[in-house]
């Protein structure tokens, strides 16, 4: 579901022709182009400025509170809804999201070759492979919340960084600076240092089943990042709306696949929104937006915007789960999250510079 994090990223520059075709065999069907400029073309400074500022306060409030409506989401510590139909019902949402573009712009500039849906079997093959990634990823954050609390998920789901630099290394060939190498060094520092519980036996507040999870989403997340950008900069041209669209499908498809194997009984017997609330909407709601609200900071603002809405967002969550959850906001929390806010600065400064 944040594949468009990783796709409008710049952090290790262009994929080259060979790593793409290598990916699926296949030549590419146009030049690669860069990241998407930070301004939106024909827009007044002040504009711009304005513009900047709505996306970035509503990327940092979205992704500050994603977590604590999971966890507010819960009654008794259960989920009384089911978490496959809540993550259908996002997929569906962002799908739906993605055809309303695609109607405006159909309206205001017609149909063409680059952003009409009808595509060839090629093309619309490549999805499924990350759907199916996404799709077990994003279950998992709902399991996870068994053994974290909302501001140590926030803290741990930024070890995605780490699996999406090291698979960039290791599957495209990209070259990590020395910078970025050392900002993931101290991310695992401030991670581990954040997690440290003093008043207990146990050294980490986060049990090991929770470390397990953790690590196994960034994996997922890293690598569904890394063969999604391959699949859009493959094509450049062609309109974002709607390999959103086909990716999307792919999702609502697998996520009913999910819900029969896993909800058929519950969902035929109490109804697909049994157990729904208010707070599940809203949820549900904000899932489906902070997509958005990524691909509008990275097209309309830069990439050291998403920085530090994603640092405050760890700040924010940890001082709201106070008041909402008991939430114990200790020394080494605090040093931890200050640590991992330097870490990822220092990765999105430190991309490694074209040789002149």
């Amino acid at each position: 579901m944040e594949y468009r994090r990783i796709k409008e990223q710049d952090d290790y520059g262009d994929i080259s022709q060979k790593d793409v075709e290598s990916l699926n065999g296949k030549p590419l069907a146009g030049a690669l182009t860069s990241s998407i400029p930070a301004s939106g073309g024909g827009l007044t400074n002040k504009s711009s400025w304005k513009l900047k500022s709505v996306v970035t306060l509503a990327l940092t409030l979205l992704t500050s509170s994603q977590a604590i409506l999971i966890v507010w989401s819960k009654r008794a510590g259960k989920y009384e809804y089911s978490v496959t139909t809540a993550n259908f019902s996002v997929e569906a949402l962002k799908c739906a999201l993605s055809l309303v573009a695609l109607f405006r712009i159909w309206k205001t500039q017609g149909v063409t070759e680059d952003n009409r849906l009808s595509a060839s079997f090629d093309e619309v093959s490549v999805y499924p492979i990350p759907a199916v990634l996404y799709l077990v990823k994003n279950l998992l954050q709902y399991y996870i919340f068994a053994y974290v609390d909302a501001p140590a998920y926030q803290i741990l789901k930024n070890l995605n960084i780490i699996s999406t630099g090291v698979l960039y290394r290791i599957i495209l060939k990209k070259k990590l600076s020395e910078i970025q190498w050392a900002a993931f060094i101290l991310l695992c520092a401030g991670c581990t240092t954040a997690q440290l519980n003093p008043s207990s036996d146990r050294v980490l507040q986060t049990p090991f089943q929770g470390w397990v999870m953790a690590i196994v989403m960034a994996l997922l997340s890293g690598f569904a990042g890394v063969y999604t950008e391959a699949i859009m900069k493959k094509r450049p041209s062609r309109n974002i709306n709607v390999q959103n669209f086909w990716l999307y499908i792919f999702g609502v498809l697998f996520n009913l696949i999910a819900i029969c194997v896993q909800d058929y009984d519950a969902v035929m017997n109490k109804g697909f929104f049994h157990g729904y609330s208010f707070i599940t909407v809203l949820m549900i709601l904000n899932h489906a937006l902070s997509g958005i609200a990524v691909s509008m900071v990275m097209k309309y603002a830069d990439n050291i915007v998403k920085v530090y809405s994603t640092s405050v967002a760890m700040l924010l969550t940890a001082v709201v789960s106070v008041f909402l959850f008991g939430f114990h906001l200790s020394l080494a929390f605090f040093l931890g999250s200050t640590v991992v806010s330097v870490s990822i600065y220092l990765h999105s400064i430190g991309k490694p510079q074209p040789q002149k």
